[in-house]
C-alpha cells in the first residue's frame, strides 16, 4: 500500500524529522502534539487544562486533514510529566469523544519537547 503524507496548517508545523501523519490504506497514524498554537509554534498560555484542550485540537485538525475525525481513533497515547493531572485528562476527554472511546494509554515521563506537561498521539481507522 501507498503512504500518503498528512499535512495542515491548522495544526503545527512538525518541529523534527516526522510528518503530522501517515496514512496507509484506511489506517492513519498522527505524530505525538503537543499544545503549541499552529499559527505562533509557541506553547499556549494558560493553565493545564488549556494545554490540554490545545492538543485536542491540534489531533482534531490533523484528522480532519485525513479525512476522518477524533471519533476514528482507535488508539489513543497520553504522555503526562505529572500523572496527578490524569483526572483533568478523562474530564477534558469527555468533551471530545463519545462512546466507544479508543483504546488509550496514559505514561508517566521525565520530561517532553518545549517542557510542556502534556503530549499525544493517536492511531485512526477511517471507516469505507
Amino acid at each position: 500500500m501507498t503512504r500518503e503524507i498528512i499535512h495542515t496548517a491548522d495544526a503545527p508545523e512538525a518541529i523534527g524529522t516526522y510528518s503530522q501523519a501517515v496514512k496507509v490504506g484506511d489506517v492513519v497514524y498522527l505524530s505525538g502534539q503537543i499544545p503549541l498554537v499552529p499559527e505562533t509554534m509557541e506553547v499556549i498560555e494558560g493553565d493545564f487544562n488549556t494545554q490540554v484542550k490545545r492538543v485536542f485540537d491540534n489531533l482534531s485538525a490533523v484528522a480532519k486533514a485525513s479525512g476522518g475525525s477524533l471519533q476514528d481513533v482507535v488508539k489513543l497515547n497520553i504522555f503526562l510529566t505529572d500523572l496527578s493531572y490524569f483526572g483533568a485528562v478523562n474530564e477534558i476527554m469527555a468533551e471530545y469523544f463519545e462512546q466507544p472511546y479508543p483504546a488509550r494509554a496514559a505514561i508517566g515521563v521525565a520530561s517532553l519537547p518545549k517542557g510542556v506537561p502534556v503530549e499525544m498521539d493517536a492511531i485512526l481507522h477511517l471507516s469505507a
